[in-house]
């Protein structure tokens, strides 16, 4: 039985096979191991083999915790450069799991050092863990090693792409990536596939020439977290263990004036309808949701100190670990009993209904891809990601910020407010209800 482990927020799945004995496989484990222990536990299994696909650049790898605390065997690329104990696997190499069989294949592409591993009992070959290899609907990108190696990078992935199209159609196949991963580009609800599937519908595996799918993929490419280029390494030495509890102190108010006024970012992490009522001035507003690591780990510095607001019904434990997992550090403090708790001043930022929107300028801070596949006519776009850095270029009238629910409009209305814009208010919406509203088509 494999079981898939889903980081809706970080877009991919980790898998854990049950060996028929009492143990378990997972594969590419991420450093929040609560939901896989779960699953686990749920099944009476315990982790007796960790492997890894790749070096992830997305989230620090579980592997080294599951030996710490498991004793599991860790499996990965000898070409890595690990520096902590591991099985080094080359192409075509086998490890026996006690009745079934993992064997590594080479497929690099989306990092240099790529493995794929195929799962057999006997003859029988069970599915392809393909990491950022072959991917639903695509292939995880190749541009995560500079731009200077990212043609070669790509030239591999085409190859690495046609190898595992010679399995057999009826192959399950298991990647990591998936929809709302950075490290992909497609869209779609589907997580795993077969092999046959993919070769009808892949456009990747319809390209003609290695040429025309270098274009393809890097075509399809968007911006992505600046952390993403730090994490490898981390892996590649290996993640410091973790506490399987983590601590974050509450501190009074005048404590947490005395941690803003030393430097230390306040992340405002409650919804964004409480965060425009009243939030302290200069928050930063990340809404403590799926998608909380990425954008914490997009908008502010690997080792900015930080605290967090959060109100009671929020899960601290689930904040905490969603900071860990991308190499973050656990916030310095929360404010003791959430806003209630403070005493200093507090500001508003509107939230609008689309027909109060209508005639303002609007500041659309979707992904790309989302902006050009319609927005508001006369709407200015610049990515949330890219927002901070261009604060100060963007016109400090009357506006209106606008994404596809509000999450990031509000992260993006409060990044311009601690840039000093004052006329700031948040679209309650998307571009179709704004659309409807002003009485136009998206452009």
């Amino acid at each position: 039985m494999i079981v898939a482990v889903v980081d809706e927020g970080l877009g991919n799945s980790s898998y854990l096979v049950d060996l028929g004995d009492g143990r378990a496989l997972a594969v590419d484990p991420c450093l929040d191991l609560r939901a896989l222990r779960a699953q686990a536990e749920r099944r009476g299994l315990t982790v007796a083999f960790a492997a890894d696909t790749h070096l992830h650049a997305d989230f620090l790898s579980g592997a080294v915790q599951l030996a710490a605390l498991d004793g599991a065997r860790l499996l990965a690329s000898a070409t890595g450069g690990r520096e902590f104990t591991h099985d080094r696997l080359a192409d075509g190499d086998e490890v026996d799991l006690g009745g079934l069989t993992l064997r590594a294949l080479a497929t690099p592409g989306h990092t240099g050092e790529h493995l794929s591993f195929e799962l057999l009992d006997g003859a029988d070959l069970l599915g392809v863990f393909t990491g950022g290899s072959l991917i639903v609907g695509g292939a995880a990108r190749t541009d995560l090693a500079g731009a200077d190696q990212t043609e070669q990078l790509t030239r591999l992935q085409y190859r690495s792409l046609r190898r595992l199209a010679q399995l057999p159609d009826a192959t399950p196949v298991l990647p990591t990536h998936g929809a709302g991963s950075f490290c992909s580009a497609p869209n779609g609800g589907d997580r795993t596939s077969t092999i046959g599937r993919e070769k009808q519908a892949n456009p990747l595996l319809r390209s003609l020439d290695e040429d025309t799918f270098v274009e393809q993929l890097l075509a399809g490419l968007g911006s992505f977290p600046p952390y993403f280029l730090q994490l490898p390494e981390a892996n590649r030495r290996g993640p410091s263990l973790v506490a399987e509890q983590l601590r974050v102190p509450a501190l009074s108010s005048d404590q947490f004036k005395a941690a803003i006024a030393s430097g230390a970012v306040l992340v405002d992490v409650r919804p964004i309808h409480d965060f425009a009522t009243g939030h302290i001035p200069g928050a930063v507003s990340i809404a403590l949701r799926a998608q909380f690591a990425s954008w914490l780990g997009w908008l502010l510095e690997p080792g900015t100190e930080y605290m967090v607001v959060r109100n009671a019904d929020q899960d601290l434990d689930d904040l905490a670990w969603q900071a860990v997992k991308i190499g973050f550090g656990l916030p310095r403090g929360e404010l003791a009993g959430g806003m209630a708790g403070w005493s200093g001043q507090t500001t508003t930022t509107p939230l609008l209904k689309p027909e109060q929107a209508t005639g303002v300028p609007v500041l659309d801070v979707r992904q790309a891809s989302e902006f050009h596949s319609g927005h508001a006519p006369s709407a200015q776009h610049v990515e949330l990601g890219m927002l901070r850095e261009h604060a100060r270029a963007v016109d400090p009238g009357p506006m209106v910020v606008m994404c596809g629910h509000g999450e990031r409009a509000m992260t993006g209305a409060s990044l311009l407010q601690r840039a000093g814009h004052r006329e700031v208010r948040v679209l309650d919406g998307g571009p179709d209800e704004l659309a409807a509203a002003i009485g136009q088509a998206l452009a």
